[in-house]
């Protein structure tokens, strides 16, 4: 056989482990040295193998992923997420659907100290289901919202996605992460408006909350300052070129705790919990990063990248009609594979055929992540959904998932700005030349 026909072999029985319930890093990584042992040997797949996870495991770029994600436990376990959530609801809440759109504004914020949309998820599940239980909210809206506030943890930086995607394509993390907050806020707006469109049709799904002063609503706002500090001293840091993505990510993180220790928020217990999740999740990514390393080695040695951009390039269609061709695929298989292991799935594929017909990598970035964010929402996997069913286990499935439903409207419209204008994604990382 040919290597590009072990190559699709190799595809296909990936896509076999994968809907046998392997995890995703463990399937690539067979998959990959399979694959390459057969292509070249099994002696350079061993030797490919253990160079690969070793520095994989040992990438300096890549220890921004734990400092990260650190911060966003310390944040939950310190309480942050639900102070942001008592002052959106100030805000938002006396208006139609208002206990949902404040949900969907504090995962946008808590999103900025996160950087992982179902810990974002797990996280406002937690908080804002049983207020929204308490005031009569309809709970397919109310966890419908949950669901897709979380995936904003994707796009918000700091985001793992973004820092996966820069280090697989040698683009910058500040940029990316700069690109990452003016289509956050757009999607967080346009959920909102989802949300305030069905609630005003059907006013039983959202009541709206007693009024607030205005004394109320900015004393309310004091539980934003931690957020907001954090997030200016990280994204500001990087922004005036002060230090790297990964001092950026330790200041941050030491930040949160420091922030969580002053105003005694973070006890002993928490702070350990907060460090066992921290490793299982950094575990999590770090295998999934690794074995998309040894089967993109694989993938190398079968042409397949070649192939692909040759056979897309050659097709009689404009560049935008490429690009459409590139979504549709990104939208379909987002519903059938994890976001993360999708993006290091294909971008070996993808990107040298988005670069050739002369997009920005940056721009890319962004699509992709706004598109996999459908399918953290819609079935059959929508990892968002299964995390907030498994938060509150007396709601079903299905009706997360139809609760989720009018939100993927909300992200074909953005997804449709950004191509439309891709300033939207670019504005504030052309600042940085």
């Amino acid at each position: 056989m040919t290597p590009l026909q072990i190559g699709l072999i190799g595809c296909v029985f990936l896509l076999l482990l994968l809907m046998a319930s392997m995890p995703v890093g463990f399937a690539m990584a067979a998959t990959g040295a399979l694959g390459f042992a057969l292509i070249v040997t099994p002696q350079a797949a061993m030797s490919m193998v253990t160079t690969d996870l070793y520095e994989t495991f040992s990438s300096y770029s890549l220890s921004v992923i734990p400092l990260f994600v650190l911060m966003g436990q310390i944040a939950f376990h310190s309480g942050i997420s639900r102070r942001l959530f008592d002052s959106a609801y100030r805000w938002l809440g006396p208006l139609p659907g208002g206990m949902a759109m404040a949900t969907v504004g504090a995962c946008s914020a808590f999103g900025a100290i996160c950087g992982s949309g179902p810990a974002t998820a797990a996280t406002m599940a937690t908080v804002a289901l049983p207020e929204m239980r308490r005031y009569k909210y309809d709970m397919q809206l109310g966890s419908g919202a949950v669901a897709a506030g979380g995936s904003l943890g994707m796009l918000i930086p700091p985001s793992v996605v973004f820092i996966v995607y820069a280090v697989m394509t040698e683009q910058s993390i500040g940029k990316l992460f700069l690109a990452g907050i003016l289509p956050g806020l757009l999607i967080t707006v346009l959920f909102c408006g989802t949300i305030y469109i069905n609630c005003r049709r059907n006013p039983a799904l959202g009541p709206a909350s007693p009024p607030f002063t205005w004394k109320q609503k900015f004393q309310a706002l004091g539980g934003t300052t931690d957020t907001i500090l954090i997030f200016a001293v990280v994204m500001g840091g990087m922004f005036k070129g002060i230090f790297t993505p990964t001092e950026a990510a330790s200041i941050g993180a030491f930040s949160c705790i420091l922030l969580s220790l002053l105003r005694r928020r973070l006890s002993t217990k928490a702070l350990a919990q907060a460090m066992r999740e921290t490793v299982r999740t950094s575990c999590m990514v770090m295998v999934i990063v690794g074995g998309a390393v040894i089967f993109g080695r694989f993938l190398a040695v079968t042409l397949i990248p070649q192939t692909m951009a040759d056979w897309l390039s050659s097709l009689p269609l404009p560049p935008w009609g490429i690009m459409a061709i590139i979504i549709l695929f990104y939208l379909v298989s987002g519903c059938f594979i994890d976001a993360l292991g999708l993006i290091l799935l294909t971008i070996p594929v993808f990107y040298p055929v988005v670069t050739a017909l002369g997009y920005d990598p940056i721009w890319f970035g962004v699509i992709i992540v706004v598109v996999t964010q459908m399918g953290v929402i819609s079935p059959p996997v929508g990892v968002c959904v299964y995390v907030v069913s498994g938060m509150e286990r007396d709601i079903p499935l299905q009706v997360v998932f139809r609760g989720a439903l009018p939100f993927l409207g909300a992200l074909v419209v953005a997804a449709i700005l950004l191509l439309m204008f891709p300033s939207i994604s670019l504005f504030l990382p052309g600042l940085l030349k």
